[in-house]
């Protein structure tokens, strides 16, 4: 496995696990007007180090989106000790972000290539009325959904697929082929009004997610057949209901899994995924 070190400059690299909350940011990646994870990130290593920093985030959360274990790496010539850069960079970030972990990896380490899978969970209140406190994690609907339905209709997605056609955007010339390892709904143990769709993937396109779990919840509520899943993958129509896109603030990136490097990353924080 390749240094930690490089021979060339005496830089090393550092990957950091992040939580953040994304309501106010305009995504993770950098933008030059609008705030964003990574710039607050950047701004956080440069106000520590004195070095102009660009990170490489495991994905690129939407708009709104939440995460409670992120990881980023970047290149520093600071000889810090992780716990200086766990101190620090959580001093000089917003309370919207924390740093969980800082750990020394190798050169070769990447954050978005070295990941085997990624792991999701879009977050829904289902009751009779809103909640105050969760209107920026949950997103609400009172209707009545059927999980046995949305876990039958998500069987079509298991396995490697393509999935262009529930994409937004996706570049023509760029593969829509991902590996779907998991996707399943289930009721909170200790509070039935609160469901969970679990994703993992070894990637995921944009808004794919929270298009397909948009067809999972007019199949939950008998709006669109069984099938309707199926049918979007293959680009023929759902019946009569465009695919929507289901709003941002119910999704959260819960783990990105390294297996290769796991015994460095070894932050988990399950608890807030609820």
């Amino acid at each position: 496995m390749t240094s930690g070190r490089s021979d060339d400059d005496n830089r090393r690299r550092l990957a950091l696990v992040v939580a953040y909350d994304g309501i106010g940011y305009a995504g993770f990646q950098w933008q030059a007007n609008a705030p964003t994870i990574q710039g607050e990130l950047e701004t956080a290593i440069q106000k520590l180090t004195g070095e102009p920093t660009r990170i490489r985030g495991a994905s690129r959360t939407d708009a709104g989106a939440h995460a409670c274990r992120q990881v980023v790496d970047f290149l520093t010539g600071k000889p810090y000790r992780s716990e200086v850069f766990y101190r620090a960079l959580n001093h000089h970030l917003p309370d919207s972000i924390r740093v969980l972990q800082v750990a020394a990896v190798p050169l070769a380490f990447h954050s978005r290539r070295s990941a085997a899978w990624r792991s999701y969970r879009y977050r829904i209140l289902n009751r009779a009325t809103p909640s105050p406190l969760l209107r920026h994690s949950h997103y609400w609907t009172p209707a009545h959904l059927d999980l046995t339905a949305i876990n039958r209709a998500a069987k079509h997605l298991l396995g490697v697929r393509d999935f262009r056609q529930v994409a937004l955007g996706h570049p023509p010339d760029r593969s829509a082929v991902r590996r779907v390892h998991h996707w399943h709904a289930h009721r909170n143990a200790a509070n039935a009004n609160i469901i969970a769709i679990d994703c993992q993937a070894n990637g995921f396109l944009r808004h794919q997610i929270r298009r397909i779990n948009a067809i999972l919840l007019e199949i939950a509520q008998g709006r669109l057949p069984p099938h309707a899943i199926a049918d979007a993958l293959a680009g023929r129509p759902t019946g009569h209901r465009h695919i929507r896109t289901l709003p941002a603030h119910g999704l959260c990136l819960t783990a990105v899994h390294y297996p290769e490097y796991h015994h460095l990353l070894k932050v988990t924080n399950h608890d807030e995924t609820h």
